[in-house]
C-alpha cells in the first residue's frame, strides 16, 4: 500500500497551520505504479500509446490534497468572494460580493481592481445588488464573462488585459447567478428571474457603442441576447453546468429542481426534483463519467448527466453547515463547506480521502478578515465565525487550489483566500 505524508489543518493562532503530520492513504497507487511502469516499458517497445496524463491523473489527484499548504492573502475590505479563476500560473482573477472585480498576483500578493463596465440607460438595474457570482473564460482563454454594475446584465473583457469588449443588456431582470461558455464566441447566464439567456460575442463589435468611455475604462459595445428560455417549475437559476461532450447544459433552481437543455436548439429535454432539496447552489460536471454534482444542505447528489437520474448521495463531514462550491478534478470531487472546510471524495474508493488515523484529508480556512463595524458589535459580538468557501478552483496542473469566500452570515463582512500549494 502506498503511503505519503500528509498534515493535518488545525488551527493556530493565525487561523492555519499544520500541528501534526499524519499518514493518509490510497489504494488505487499500486495499480497506477504497476501502469506507468508498464507505460515506460512499452513506449520503449514502440508498443504503448495510451496517454501519460490521463493515466497519472487520478494517481495525482488523490494524492495532491494531503501534500498543500496555505498561504493566505490579504484583500482589504473586499466584501465576500464568490467566484474565481485562474488566469494563468501566477494571477487569478476574483469576483466579490461587493460587485468588485479583481486579478489577484500570487507572486508579489500585489491585488489589481478591474472597473465594471456601466450599463445604457436602457438597462433596468434589479433590486438590491448582489454582487459578481460568477466570473468565467472562454475555452481559448481570450475573454472572460462576469457581471456588471447592473448585476443582471453581462460583462465581457479581453484577456490577458482585461480591457472591456460589450456589455450584455435585455437579457434578465433579476441577479446573473452562474455564467457558462459553449465555445469561443456563445456564452450562457443563468439568473434570479428564472431564465436563461444566450448571448453571441462575434469577432468585431461596432454597430452600437456605450456613452460610459472615460479614462480608467476604454468604451465597449452593447449588445442584447440572442435568445431567452424560462427554466420550467424554476424559482431563482442558481448555477449552471455545460457539458460539450452531449451538449447540453443543466440549470439548478433554488426550489430543488435541475433542468437540462440541448444546447443545439436550446430547448429543455427533462426536469427533475431532487432527493436533497434545501440550499442547493453550487454544481459541476464530469464529461468523461458523465455525471453532474449537487451541492445542497448536508449532501453532493451524483446525477447521471443524461437522464438526470440520482446516483449516490456524498454526506458531507460538516453535515447542516451547507456545501457552498464543488468541484471534479479526475475521479476526486473537491467540497467547499460553509464552516471552511475543503474536503476531497474519492469516486472511486466510494468515500473521503483519508489519514491512517481515520481522520477525513481536509483543508481548514483561516482567519481571513473580517469588520469589526456597528453590525458586527450589535449581533455578533464575541463569536467565531469561519469563513464559507463560495469558491474554489485547480490550476490547470491540478497542484495549486484556489480557495476563497467570507463569513456565512448576510450581516457579516468580510473576506477570505488563500492559495494550497
Amino acid at each position: 500500500m502506498h503511503q505519503y505524508q500528509h498534515r493535518t489543518q488545525n488551527k493556530d493562532q493565525n487561523g492555519s497551520g499544520c500541528k501534526r503530520a499524519c499518514l493518509p492513504h490510497t489504494f488505487t497507487s499500486r495499480n497506477v505504479t504497476t501502469d506507468i511502469f508498464k507505460y515506460t516499458q512499452g513506449r520503449q517497445l514502440g508498443a504503448f500509446r495510451g496517454d501519460l496524463i490521463k493515466l497519472t491523473g487520478n494517481y495525482v489527484a488523490a494524492q495532491i490534497p494531503g501534500l498543500l499548504q496555505e498561504q493566505a492573502f490579504q484583500l482589504g475590505r473586499i466584501n465576500k468572494i464568490f467566484a474565481s479563476q485562474w488566469l494563468s500560473e501566477r494571477k487569478v482573477v476574483i469576483g466579490s460580493k461587493c460587485n468588485q472585480i479583481a486579478v489577484l498576483d500570487l507572486f508579489t500578493k500585489q491585488m489589481a481592481m478591474i472597473p465594471s463596465l456601466k450599463s445604457t440607460d436602457s438597462s433596468q438595474p434589479a433590486d438590491c445588488p448582489c454582487g459578481i457570482h460568477a466570473v468565467e473564460l472562454n475555452p481559448s482563454k481570450t475573454l472572460m464573462a462576469t457581471g456588471g454594475v447592473n448585476t443582471n446584465d453581462l460583462a465581457i473583457y479581453q484577456l490577458p488585459t482585461c480591457d472591456p469588449v460589450c456589455i450584455g443588456e435585455q437579457g434578465h431582470q433579476d441577479w446573473v447567478f452562474d455564467i457558462k461558455w459553449l465555445d469561443d464566441q456563445f456564452v450562457v447566464t443563468g439568473s434570479r428571474d428564472g431564465n436563461l439567456a444566450l448571448w453571441h460575442i462575434p469577432d468585431t463589435l461596432e454597430d452600437n457603442v456605450s456613452r460610459m468611455q472615460s479614462l480608467q475604462v476604454p468604451e465597449y459595445s452593447v449588445i442584447n441576447p440572442t435568445l431567452r428560455r424560462f427554466c420550467k417549475k424554476a424559482e431563482k437559476v442558481r448555477a449552471l453546468a455545460y457539458n460539450d461532450n452531449s451538449g447540453h447544459i443543466a440549470a439548478l433552481s433554488l426550489n430543488a429542481y435541475v433542468h437540462q437543455y440541448d444546447t443545439r436548439t436550446f430547448k429543455q429535454i427533462c426536469c427533475k426534483k431532487l432527493h436533497h432539496t434545501r440550499e442547493n447552489v453550487c454544481m459541476s460536471v464530469h464529461k468523461d463519467r458523465g455525471l453532474y454534482a449537487v451541492g445542497s444542505q448536508s449532501y453532493v447528489a451524483l446525477l447521471d448527466s443524461n437522464t438526470l437520474k440520482h446516483v449516490h448521495s456524498i454526506l458531507s463531514k460538516q453535515r447542516g453547515c451547507g456545501i457552498r462550491s464543488v468541484s471534479f478534478r479526475n475521479d476526486v470531487v473537491t467540497i467547499g463547506t460553509g464552516q471552511g472546510a475543503v474536503l476531497f471524495y474519492d469516486l472511486r474508493m466510494g468515500k473521503y480521502l483519508e489519514c491512517d488515523c481515520g481522520h477525513p484529508c481536509q483543508l481548514t480556512a483561516g482567519k481571513g478578515w473580517l469588520a469589526h463595524d456597528d453590525n458586527y458589535r450589535d449581533y455578533f459580538y464575541d463569536q467565531e465565525y469561519p469563513n464559507a468557501i463560495y469558491t474554489h478552483c485547480y490550476n490547470e496542473t491540478g497542484t495549486q487550489l484556489f480557495t476563497a469566500g467570507g463569513p456565512l452570515p448576510a450581516g457579516l463582512w468580510g473576506n477570505y483566500a488563500a492559495v494550497w500549494a
